[in-house]
């Protein structure tokens, strides 16, 4: 499982759900009594689930320092816990619900097992298909060098970030039923006037540390030679970036799809 900072979740997350809810209908949250949040990161989607729902909501997470963001933000029940072995009594939930999380697990499968034994009803998940990611942006040089670093990061992980249409499989594999999907498309836009989380994401692009953070994964498929020159090319394209934005021209806008799946716990 790899491991996230608070400030990437919120840039990634962000406003997420705050034009439509429509693709989480198949939740039925407004007729939940207890949800669960697996893999709640800082709460996100945990603030969500609470406001749709009457019921408790309860968020997990292997990562303490993460949930300890998420209990003081949401101000929710937060109990510390691995997906694939969950801390809790069969039928403890009628939704047990994840953002995100399987497409960070090696077997998705055994987390969707341990989802259904905690609930008595419902089973879904909400995972991004990085491999249809689009963007568009002022610096045209942007939009190639994400391609190619997305291409060598999903190649190079060794988890699949890109479940899409596997997904509903493997829910059935792991024994749901009446399996449903939707798809969500989660709209990011960078333009003036920027914020702060904004000006820090060019800076990261101009000193090369946002492509040092998927290093590993990258030298798995990149010879030395070929990261160095994606190094000095993607330095370059930020300091274009940054350029840009100080004459606030800047713009770039990225779309991830976002499939929700949901399945019934047989009886």
């Amino acid at each position: 499982m790899r491991k996230f900072s608070p400030e990437y979740l919120r840039r990634t997350r962000d406003g997420m759900w705050a034009e439509s809810r429509e693709a989480l209908a198949d939740l039925s949250l407004a007729d939940r009594r207890r949800v669960l949040d697996v893999g709640c990161g800082t709460g996100e989607l945990s603030r969500v689930l609470d406001a749709e729902t009457p019921g408790e909501v309860v968020c997990a997470d292997a990562d303490t320092d993460l949930l300890g963001v998420a209990r003081r933000e949401t101000g929710l029940s937060t109990v510390a816990g691995d997906a694939t072995r969950l801390p809790f009594v069969d039928d403890a939930f009628d939704l047990v619900v994840c953002q995100a999380l399987l497409v960070n697990l090696p077997d998705p499968t055994e987390a969707l097992g341990s989802f259904a034994r905690v609930s008595s009803d419902l089973v879904a998940a909400v995972e991004p298909d990085n491999a249809a990611v689009g963007v568009e942006s002022t610096v045209s040089a942007e939009v190639a060098l994400e391609r190619s670093v997305r291409e060598s990061y999903m190649e190079g992980v060794r988890t699949d970030v890109a479940l899409g249409d596997r997904l509903p499989d493997l829910f059935e594999s792991a024994g749901l039923r009446d399996v449903r999907t939707r798809r969500h498309f989660h709209r990011k836009v960078t333009e003036p006037p920027y914020d702060e989380l904004d000006l820090e994401d060019a800076a990261r692009k101009a000193n090369g540390a946002g492509l040092a953070s998927h290093e590993t994964e990258l030298r798995r498929t990149l010879s030395d030679a070929e990261y160095d020159a994606l190094r000095r090319d993607w330095r370059e394209m930020g300091r274009s970036v940054v350029e840009q934005m100080r004459e606030e021209r800047y713009r770039r806008a990225e779309v991830v799809p976002f499939d929700v799946v949901v399945g019934r716990v047989p009886d």
